[in-house]
């Protein structure tokens, strides 16, 4: 099975043979990790239920677990969810990577849709399937928006969706996001929303995509799923805390396919993890937080803020010309697009995560600018 290179490590062979300018410190915008202190309330329920290390976690999650992501969808979506309709996950990673692979293990020709340029576990999920790939091309011309030929859904049996997009930072609306569970329906094929910065939105609250499945009818969630983490809106990634919800009929075979997975919480973090899912002010705070980035971003580069996410897709031209002379004149790395893409999509992109404080951010955005206007010269 031939796995396509992993987009830091082909960044750090770009970069192996280059010495930076020392004196500049060293800075990344590369990962989509928050910097931030993950809250205190948060570390503290770890804390207290680290007793609980001496027994083993169930796959299918703790019952705080559960409820404090059912809260979450009330609080934040205003849907009521049923136990049945959604699973605790490790994280989103795991469950984007394998979910495909149960979906898809009995069918002769699999099909999968995603979009171009895109998260590349996406592409490690197919290639694990032995699926075929059609690309939702996200660019200027369709303003990073997904679209397809609908007479390309005949053959379709998995459409990932990711909006708020990573990395373009893109933001469907509810009649696109309908207009998908419509296909879903009508061609008969599994359609999931990667939703992991739902949260990181800079004006009114975003929907999900079952919002958008109530809103087409469809109020039993038939074919439509999505995923979250805690890893972005709460700052702690490493609690390992996602889950995936939608259609009770399809979770509940592939509940009984991750009882073979091994891949459940520790107790202690599902506990934290309730409390970061059931609460939504520290996520205001760190909205806030991520917001004045983006201020400092449009005052120094001239872009602006976007509807979600933390990143910026920057338009650089060469992206690997420009990406080799900002880590050797700056000290400061930053991912080209074209390793997040496929057919020329991505090319001619940056993208900048911006994960620290203002201040750093600030440093580190002033190094772009001063790296763009000597290019420019």
């Amino acid at each position: 099975m031939n796995f396509e290179t992993y987009p830091f490590e082909k960044l750090s062979h770009l970069l192996e043979n280059i010495t930076p300018n020392e004196e500049f410190s060293p800075l990344s915008l590369t990962i989509g990790e928050p910097q931030f202190e993950t809250p205190e309330f948060i570390r503290d329920a770890l804390s207290e239920q680290s007793r609980l290390l001496n027994k083993y976690p169930k796959t299918a999650g703790e019952s705080v677990l559960r409820e404090g992501m059912l809260q979450y969808l009330r609080n934040r979506f205003e849907l009521e969810l049923g136990d049945e309709q959604i699973i605790p996950t490790f994280g989103t990673r795991e469950v984007l990577f394998n979910f495909p692979q149960f979906l898809l293990y009995d069918i002769e020709n699999p099909v999968m849709v995603f979009p171009n340029p895109f998260y590349q576990i996406y592409e490690g999920a197919a290639k694990a399937s032995r699926a075929e790939v059609v690309y939702l091309n996200l660019n200027e011309a369709n303003n990073f928006q997904p679209e397809i030929d609908e007479a390309q859904l005949a053959k379709v049996d998995l459409v990932i969706l990711n909006s708020p997009n990573n990395p373009t930072s893109s933001v469907m609306t509810m009649e696109q996001m309908k207009q998908w569970v419509v296909l879903a329906l009508k061609h008969d094929f599994v359609l999931l929303n990667d939703e992991c910065y739902a949260d990181l939105y800079f004006g009114d609250p975003l929907p999900s995509l079952l919002n958008a499945s109530i809103e087409a009818g469809n109020e039993s969630f038939k074919n439509v799923l999505v995923i979250n983490s805690i890893s972005k809106r709460s700052s702690a990634p490493g609690l390992r805390s996602g889950f995936i919800a939608g259609d009770a009929s399809i979770l509940k075979e592939y509940m009984v396919y991750r009882t073979y997975v091994g891949c459940a919480s520790p107790l202690p973090m599902q506990y934290a993890a309730a409390a970061a899912w059931a609460d939504q002010d520290h996520v205001d705070l760190f909205r806030e937080k991520y917001k004045k980035n983006f201020e400092v971003a449009k005052e120094l580069l001239g872009v602006d803020t976007p509807e979600a996410t933390f990143y910026i897709w920057l338009k650089v031209g060469d992206e690997i010309t420009f990406t080799k002379e900002l880590y050797e004149k700056y000290n400061l790395k930053v991912l080209p697009g074209s390793f997040l893409g496929r057919e020329e999509e991505g090319k001619g992109y940056v993208r900048l995560a911006l994960v620290y404080d203002a201040e750093k951010t600030k440093e580190a955005l002033e190094r772009i600018k001063m790296c763009m206007g000597e290019i420019n010269e």
